[in-house]
């Protein structure tokens, strides 16, 4: 329909590849907003998440800014690419303090994702959310980070499961990436395959796709992205 404003709300839109994602939906006129410990510039409205210790008083935050974000615009989209990493196994010393940071970058973000698309996406709605295709199995040498992106799948299963409280015909996905294509990644390992990593424009296109309908995978999917010579090959979990 002419004239009516797509929106999508991006968490964790001041990262990598929260800021490309909300590049590319900019120039395609769409209304976005963006969650993040910092105000992302070419968003339309920001969120401003400040760090806290407890788990409820993040949602409190983030739910009356999007509240007074949104007012009762529903959204088509929201898209969680918060996250981070962390190494270390049993025997570390900072298995305990990864794990929680692990936890919360990517499970307290996931989690109130889903609590804002349960009000504030269109029936038909969007939800993604970042997984990692390492979570599929052990990950002995990262296992803060295997256990919070395994909670991660977790939650995209119930999340397309009945009476969720999802929006009604609304979709929920999980990207399951090896490795991005960012900046900190290359400078952090100049060495590597980068032919391996999978783009971040690659994955913006994708999700854009998804949201508009094109070519979507079935409710709760875990999307593998496995890139190999710069080509990338999708393959549900």
């Amino acid at each position: 329909m002419a004239g009516v404003v797509k929106r999508v709300i991006v968490y964790g839109g001041k990262g990598a590849l929260g800021c490309v994602c909300i590049q590319h939906f900019k120039t395609r006129q769409w209304w976005v907003g963006s969650i993040d410990m910092k105000p992302n510039e070419h968003a339309d409205g920001n969120v401003l998440v400040k760090p806290c210790e407890s788990w409820v008083e993040q949602e409190n935050q983030v739910s009356e800014g999007i509240d007074s974000l949104v007012g009762e615009n529903k959204v088509d989209a929201i898209i969680c690419v918060a996250g981070g990493w962390a190494g270390g196994n049993a025997a570390s010393k900072d298995l305990a303090k990864n794990s929680d940071m692990m936890w919360k970058q990517s499970v307290w973000t996931s989690v109130i994702s889903a609590h804002m698309a349960s009000k504030h996406l269109k029936e038909g709605g969007t939800l993604v959310l970042t997984g990692a295709q390492a979570a599929l199995e052990g990950t002995a040498g990262m296992i803060g980070y295997g256990m919070a992106k395994a909670s991660v799948h977790q939650l995209v299963k119930s999340l397309a499961a009945k009476e969720s409280g999802m929006p009604a015909e609304s979709k929920v996905y999980a990207i399951l990436p090896v490795t991005l294509d960012t900046p900190m990644n290359r400078k952090w390992m100049p060495n590597a395959d980068h032919g391996s990593w999978t783009p971040l424009e690659f994955i913006a296109e994708l999700l854009n796709k998804w949201i508009d309908g094109e070519t979507c995978p079935a409710n709760g999917s875990l999307v593998q992205l496995v890139t190999k010579d710069g080509q990338t090959q999708l393959t549900n979990a």
